[in-house]
């Protein structure tokens, strides 16, 4: 077998789906092959940050590897900030980036893509991979690439693999099947019976659910644990979209000071708050009046479960919730809450639209033809997310970039054939929209909704006046049927719902909604969060 078919076989033995890419001349021999066998399909974009972002998106809601495949510096480098958010949100992204062959390496020459060493570029991944190898022996290769993918399984988070370009057609052995790590389920039964007595101990227990639950595919489990327990449950921010179709007794997401009242007093008021999976992170809490007390707090997040004075070590996430499912009974101690309610009825009229309109439109649109899956950008669209009914949802509710919106449906499509919304600003969409032009060669047809006010509008919230906020009209909609799709630009109400309902009917292309916003009109929930910032930092 050839080196790069062990890897691609390897990758699909292990649930990979597809692969995200942008050819270039050192990854050119990797790429004739994957081709050629059709282990995996190929989808190339136009940017590598939009590889990166739609093999990241690929990965996360499939729960499964997404693989990105690129050049040497020119390629790679250019996916350092994909690469890097899919880290920080623990997702589980492989990096392949072809390199110069050996014997090029050792000339002496400087080679075209090299920074200041051969080795600069595999010193910058080491940053924001948890594994990283070269594939420059075929003898070794096929031990070194299950241990990369097995480490990126089990910690879900990227993974570096360099692959010479004169290393690919070599002759080597089948990689070894993954093998999951034997779990210690006597420490995990034990830690669970604690978590339980600490729940049971508890006048307000309540679980709050984050990301490593997709991450590791425990939606199921949790609905199980969460019904059995028969307490109020909410997600992080982060983790929004979980659960959405599950029976579990889910009554909306944190927010803090940004979201709903009775959310925020469940969580803040519990004395016995069980986190499962939830990074600790300013987005998720940094904007309450009030910390959670993390005493009364159980953690329980990278292979370790911590109480307020002690850690279980190696206990991961789906062990300590099957042996919670094993011991569970019903709780009965908390108040039973309705779930969050959602805008909607939007007037088919002809005022101007908001943001919360947006939402009302959306769930109106989940009312006639069934919910979608949600790609969105950074800025009000996340925020405007929030008041869309729940739904599976990709989104940098962490990290925070612009510009993962596009890709990332466009990952979300290619690897489940589902239809997704994109929500997106302005101002990402000049920076990753056009790989909307890759729609029509693979058969995509997303609805895009660009949230169009002509600027950086979170940005000029937290601080109004300056001009560099401002950004110039471009057109969007104009330009979507060169690229293959239908455009539109909207005003009012009712040309919102008229063009929702256009694009609902007609498959056969994308659809791009260009919504247009005043500036200085923003979402309930950003407002929130904004007045909420500020309360906090003293400024008026």
């Amino acid at each position: 077998m050839l080196l790069a078919e062990a890897l691609f076989t390897a990758l699909k033995d292990r649930g990979a789906r597809e692969v995200f890419g942008i050819p270039g001349d050192f990854a050119l021999p990797y790429f004739k092959i994957l081709e050629d066998s059709k282990v995996l399909p190929l989808y190339t974009m136009s940017h590598e940050p939009g590889v990166g972002f739609a093999a990241d998106a690929a990965g996360r809601f499939n729960s499964c590897l997404g693989v990105a495949a690129v050049t040497y510096g020119a390629g790679a480098l250019n996916m350092v900030n994909p690469v890097a958010q899919a880290y920080v949100e623990k997702s589980p992204l492989v990096v392949i980036s072809g390199a110069p062959g050996k014997l090029e390496s050792q000339r002496g020459l400087g080679l075209h893509h090299q920074v200041k060493r051969i080795d600069s570029q595999y010193k910058i991944f080491e940053e924001i991979t948890c594994a990283q190898i070269v594939l420059d022996d075929a003898k070794t290769a096929p031990k070194l690439i299950a241990e990369a993918l097995d480490t990126c399984i089990e910690q879900s988070r990227p993974v570096y693999i360099e692959f010479p370009r004169d290393m690919v057609a070599e002759e080597v052995d089948p990689v070894p099947p993954y093998q999951p790590t034997t779990e210690d389920m006597d420490a995990a039964r034990a830690c669970a019976e604690e978590v339980l007595e600490h729940l049971r101990a508890a006048k307000q227990p309540c679980i709050m659910a984050g990301v490593e639950i997709r991450r590791f595919g425990l939606e199921d489990k949790l609905a199980e644990l969460t019904s059995m327990l028969g307490i109020p449950v909410v997600t992080s921010f982060m983790a929004r979209g979980i659960l959405a179709d599950a029976d579990s007794p889910l009554i909306g997401t944190y927010l803090g000071l940004a979201g709903t009242e009775d959310v925020r007093q469940t969580v803040e008021g519990s004395d016995g708050l069980l986190m499962l999976g939830v990074i600790l992170c300013d987005t998720n809490f940094g904007v309450s009046k009030r910390e959670i007390d993390m005493r009364a707090s159980v953690h329980a997040f990278d292979r370790e479960v911590t109480f307020a004075h002690h850690t279980y070590p190696n206990v991961p996430l789906g062990a300590l919730i099957e042996a919670m499912i094993e011991i569970a009974k019903p709780l009965g101690k908390a108040e039973k809450l309705a779930p969050s309610s959602y805008p909607r009825n939007l007037p088919r009229d002809d005022s101007p639209i908001s943001p919360t309109n947006v939402a009302s439109a959306v769930n109106d649109m989940f009312s006639r033809h069934g919910k979608m899956p949600i790609a969105s950008d950074m800025g009000d669209c996340l925020f405007t997310a929030m008041d869309i009914e729940n739904t599976a949802l990709v989104a940098p509710g962490y990290y925070a970039s612009m510009g993962p919106g596009v890709p990332a449906g466009l990952g979300i499509q290619a690897t489940s054939g589902k239809r997704p919304i994109i929500m997106v600003g302005d101002g990402a969409f000049q920076m990753t929209g056009w790989e909307l032009g890759n729609c029509r060669q693979y058969g995509w047809n997303p609805i895009v909704l660009l949230f169009n006010n002509k600027s950086w509008e979170m940005l000029r919230t937290f601080q109004p006046g300056p001009d560099y906020h401002d950004l110039d009209d471009w057109g969007f909609a104009k330009m979507a049927e060169p690229m293959g799709g239908h455009g539109v630009r909207v005003t009012t109400k009712a040309e919102l719902v008229d063009a929702l309902e256009s694009a609902c009917q007609d498959e056969t292309r994308f659809h791009l909604i260009e919504i247009m916003l005043d500036r200085g009109e923003i979402s309930q929930t950003l407002n929130r969060f904004v007045n909420a910032v500020k309360r906090l930092s003293g400024v008026k």
